[in-house]
Formats: structure tokens, C-alpha cells, sequence
């Protein structure tokens, strides 16, 4: 059976893609890896460093050594960090927002991206702008940050994010043609929306970044 790691920098994502994993991928094993740490410093630097981008390549190496066969890195901040180590090791590695931002793509040229974490915003916009770029298209993004809503759920206040992350849905909604969710951890709250207020598609990446990984890892093994 074909093996699949995730790497997570949030504890809340490995129960959601544990889920996930049973529903969609029946036909693959996989293992989870928590690292916390790497969030917490790229939120501290506003950025992703050097060093935690050499820290993210080293669980990739890790997980390749575990007997992983494809790789899915969870979160969106430290997604550059992925593509760094694509070239360090020889099974796929995945951002979990690929296609997501594919997807965004191909249904408008507004695209709306929101987040939690300031340091999330700046690197799916770019993902977006790249991916669009590949296809041949321009777009305009237009980003929203869900101020505090992000140190509401890690201090143990979940309904104080879910109405931050909607009401920052809301104000997007008649400015852009689709939503992007940055941060897998706020896909749950699409669902709380009444139907009226999605006007426009909302997207999210758990389910279609873990496709793509399972996708990317049965190539892998027919190669």
C-alpha cells in the first residue's frame, strides 16, 4: 500500500486531514508530522526564514526515510518551504494549496484571499498570481486579513474565529468572482454560511490538496 505523510504546523489539522485521509484515501496509508514550531517562528519573523525553511526540507527528508512515497505539506505559510525541498528528495512533494489556487484560476480573474496569519496572505496571493501565470492568464487578488481571529482559536475560542473568518467573507464577497481560504483550519466555517450569502464560489484546500497528493503519489509510483 502506497504511503503518504502530512506535515502539519497546527495541532487542529491533524484530526481534520486524519478524517480526510479515512474518506478519501481508503487505498493509502499515511502518517502524520506535527511541528508547531515552524508557524509559530515564521508568524514571530513575518516571514518564512532561511532556517525554518531548512527545517521544513529536514521533515521532508525525514518523512522520505520513514518510507513515505509522497509528501503533503499542510500549511499554506511555510508552503515556499515545500517547494525548496522538492528538489532534495525524489518522491513528490505537495503544497496543500496548489490546487486550490488552480482552481481559483479557472473560474475568475477576481480572486479573493483570506487569512488568519499575516504571513499566509503574502505567499498564496503569490501562489495564486503564479499559478495563473502557468496558465497563461492574469488576475487581481484582493486580500483580507481576519484580524485575531487566529489567536482566538489557538487560545481556545473557536466561535470568536468561525465569526471573524465570516464576516471577512462577507466583505469579500461582492468585490472578487471566487474566495481562496489561506489557512486549511478555516474551511469549516463555509458551511456555517446561510446560501444566500455565498455569492460567489468559496474554496478551500484540504480536500483538493489532499486529491492532488494522492494524485501526485499513484504517478509516482507508475513511473
Amino acid at each position: 500500500m502506497p504511503t503518504l505523510a502530512l506535515l502539519h504546523t497546527a495541532a487542529v489539522n491533524v484530526m481534520t486531514f486524519q478524517g480526510l485521509c479515512a474518506e478519501l484515501l481508503p487505498d493509502v496509508q499515511a502518517f502524520h508530522m506535527l511541528d508547531e514550531s515552524l508557524l509559530k517562528h515564521t508568524i514571530r519573523d513575518g516571514e518564512m526564514s532561511p532556517l525554518t525553511a531548512r527545517r521544513v526540507a529536514g521533515h521532508v527528508i525525514s518523512a522520505t526515510e520513514a518510507g513515505a512515497g509522497g509528501i503533503l505539506v499542510t500549511c499554506s505559510s511555510i508552503g515556499r518551504g515545500a517547494e525548496i525541498a522538492r528538489s532534495l528528495v525524489s518522491i513528490p512533494v505537495v503544497r496543500v494549496d496548489e490546487a486550490m489556487a488552480d482552481e481559483a484560476v479557472r473560474i475568475g480573474r477576481r480572486v479573493g484571499v483570506i487569512a488568519t496569519v499575516p504571513t499566509t496572505l503574502e505567499p498564496t496571493a503569490a501562489l495564486v498570481v503564479s499559478r495563473a501565470a502557468l496558465a497563461g492568464a492574469t488576475v487581481e487578488v484582493t486580500s483580507h486579513l481576519c484580524e485575531g481571529a487566529f489567536a482566538a482559536l489557538t487560545g481556545g475560542d473557536p466561535a470568536t474565529h468561525d465569526a471573524k473568518v465570516a464576516s471577512g467573507l462577507r466583505e469579500l464577497m461582492d468585490r472578487v468572482d471566487v474566495i481562496v481560504l489561506a489557512q486549511a483550519t478555516m474551511a469549516r466555517v463555509v458551511d456555517t454560511l446561510p446560501p444566500e450569502v455565498r455569492r460567489v464560489p468559496i474554496l478551500s484546500s484540504p480536500r483538493s490538496g489532499l486529491m492532488r497528493a494522492r494524485e501526485a503519489l499513484m504517478a509516482a509510483r507508475q513511473s
